[in-house]
């Protein structure tokens, strides 16, 4: 199966998210800066960490389906697997502003963000899995420091809400949660390379099953 239907799935589903976070914002009472910012300065500022989460897998599942072709069951479900976690955003992240960054709403944000981590985590293997030894996407991903990275902040985040408590406890949570998006706001070139050379490969091999009459200038 071609990927076109999955990535305009996955594309169309995580525009909804997006709009279905910002919707949530309310809006002031009042006109002045100080009425945003006592009504919907929190809101603000989760949605923008929530945004910017969405963005990066986005970003992520783009550049990633550039090195796929085919897909099989396995991948589907995997996919699903993900956008369910990443539908749950916008009811996490609602109850994060509207509890005032309490400890539950802000361990279960955590357990959200985690969920999503694994679940592309898993999506990504599937995928090498299927395409064999020679993975385009398992060189591009090598070691996948990220990946794994992003899940033991997360859980590093849970627990210190879970196990520190208090105000002390979730700002370092928060601080675990801001880390993650910090360490996939930069760049990777792994990825981007690799889809290069991937799409270089393509065109060379497209050329060369080119007839001489195609490649020939027309008189």
């Amino acid at each position: 199966m071609r990927t076109s239907r999955v990535e305009a799935f996955s594309d169309g589903v995580l525009a909804i998210i997006i709009t279905i976070m910002v919707l949530e914002l309310r809006v002031p009472a009042g006109h002045e800066l100080s009425d945003l910012l006592g009504m919907t300065g929190t809101g603000l500022l989760t949605y923008l960490l929530s945004f910017v989460y969405i963005g990066i897998y986005w970003n992520s599942h783009h550049h990633m389906f550039h090195l796929v072709h085919r897909i099989g069951g396995g991948v589907l479900w995997a996919n699903l697997a993900l956008l369910f976690c990443l539908s749950l955003f916008p009811f996490t992240t609602a109850w994060v502003d509207e509890s005032g960054f309490a400890q539950t709403p802000v361990v279960l944000y955590g357990v959200n963000l985690f969920g999503a981590a694994l679940a592309y985590v898993v999506l990504q293997n599937v995928i090498i899995k299927g395409q064999g030894a020679d993975s385009p996407l398992r060189r591009a991903v090598g070691s996948d420091r990220k990946g794994k990275g992003s899940l033991v902040l997360d859980v590093a985040g849970i627990l210190s809400a879970v196990l520190i408590g208090g105000r002390v406890g979730v700002w370092i949570a928060l601080a675990c949660y801001v880390a993650v998006v910090i360490m996939w706001v930069v760049p990777d070139p792994r990825i981007d390379r690799i889809v290069r050379e991937h799409a270089d490969q393509a065109d060379s091999t497209s050329a060369a099953a080119r007839s001489p009459e195609e490649i020939a200038p027309s008189m």
